[in-house]
């Protein structure tokens, strides 16, 4: 009988507990699911902004002379043609064309990579890199236990982080930072990674850098942000904010059962670039005719279909939802749920059976929510 692998608990873990959140296990992490209220913190981030703590998030440094060739073979992305400080999302599939993990790839420089994977896939992540880079000149280095990531995310996310003190020598100014676009520079003193990305549908930033400069980040966003409504926010608020966004969540919406098309993720995977990677072949066979497709699902009143209830049509059972809450932005019901081919159609009218009763949803166009820009 082996020894329970015991919790890991972010560098910030000391803050959480003085701003008063309740913990939840994720993926062996003990983090902060909320401080106050869910609704409340959700709201923050909509109107004004939130802090979340995503520690827990997987990094691995890949670099070498063949990086960005080795990255166009490992994921299903092209990846060597992005530009020094660009961000791109990507898939890494397994060979029968299944998403074992979906990523945020950085160039950091010339030869080096930062692949960001989720908490859960971490070691699966990293063990598929490390595999697949036989045959070229690169190094799979797992840096996570390394890094702290902090996200601001909200309308108010650019003039908290031009008031926070600390920064200097900014490669690119925050004003001029482009979505999906990162800026390096340093926190008093410590190298740190800038990026113009989130998970929240939101204008946002997400800062990398060393574990134990975490603390002293978290306090300096949180001076600036008093004025501006700076709010803790935890996964609870994170799940809705995403959800809002029409954002899959790995182990919800992906997985190494479901095709990048049938997430409407398509157009994710580069079959335009040259040489195989892995998944090709099975991705451009494809699913088979009947596979279920992602959508989204909107209801009236005040009860959402959770992941794993039955869609229906008629006497049928037609689909499965992965995740459904009240919005707190839109006050109604939404889902996204795999439903068969004949009843993705938007418009289509079917039903959740939320625990015995049929609760009428409409199949809508995702995301629910699209930010004023």
């Amino acid at each position: 009988m082996s020894d329970p692998v015991p919790e890991r608990t972010s560098p910030l873990a000391a803050v959480h507990s003085e701003l008063g959140a309740s913990f939840t296990d994720f993926a062996g992490w003990q983090m902060p699911v909320r401080y106050t209220s869910d609704l409340a913190e959700h709201a923050a981030v909509r109107n004004a902004a939130g802090i979340f703590d995503l520690s827990h998030m997987a990094e691995i440094l890949v670099y070498g002379r063949d990086a960005g060739r080795f990255l166009d073979f490992a994921l299903a992305g092209r990846l060597s043609s992005i530009d020094v400080l660009q961000a791109k999302y990507s898939l890494l599939l397994t060979e029968a064309g299944g998403i074992l993990d979906d990523v945020v790839v950085y160039r950091l420089g010339d030869t080096t990579y930062l692949v960001v994977a989720n908490a859960g896939n971490r070691d699966a992540a990293a063990a598929a890199l490390s595999e697949r880079a036989a045959g070229f000149e690169v190094t799979v280095d797992d840096q996570s236990d390394d890094y702290a990531l902090i996200a601001v995310q909200g309308p108010n996310s650019r003039i908290i982080l031009e008031q926070t003190t600390g920064f200097s020598e900014l490669s690119v100014p925050l004003d001029e930072l482009r979505y999906y676009r990162a800026t390096d520079g340093f926190f008093n003193g410590v190298p740190l990674i800038i990026a113009r990305t989130g998970y929240t549908g939101e204008d946002g930033f997400e800062l990398y850098l060393r574990a134990d400069a975490a603390v002293l980040l978290w306090r300096a966003l949180e001076e600036a942000g008093e004025a501006h409504g700076l709010a803790p926010a935890g996964l609870a608020s994170r799940d809705t904010l995403r959800l809002e966004a029409g954002m899959p969540l790995y182990g919800h919406e992906l997985g190494t059962e479901t095709f990048p098309v049938q997430a409407a993720l398509g157009r994710v995977v580069a079959l335009s670039k040259e040489g195989d990677f892995v998944g090709r072949a099975a991705v451009e066979a494809g699913p088979a005719d009947d596979a279920r497709a992602l959508v989204g699902l909107t209801a009236e009143g005040r009860r959402a279909g959770r992941a794993g209830y039955p869609v229906v049509s008629g006497d049928s059972v037609v689909g499965t939802v992965t995740s459904g809450a009240l919005s707190p932005t839109l006050g109604h019901p939404i889902m996204m749920a795999y439903v068969d081919p004949a009843a993705s159609t938007p418009g289509t009218e079917l039903a959740v059976d939320v625990r015995g009763t049929r609760i009428p949803a409409t199949v809508t166009t995702l995301p629910f929510y699209r930010r004023e820009k």
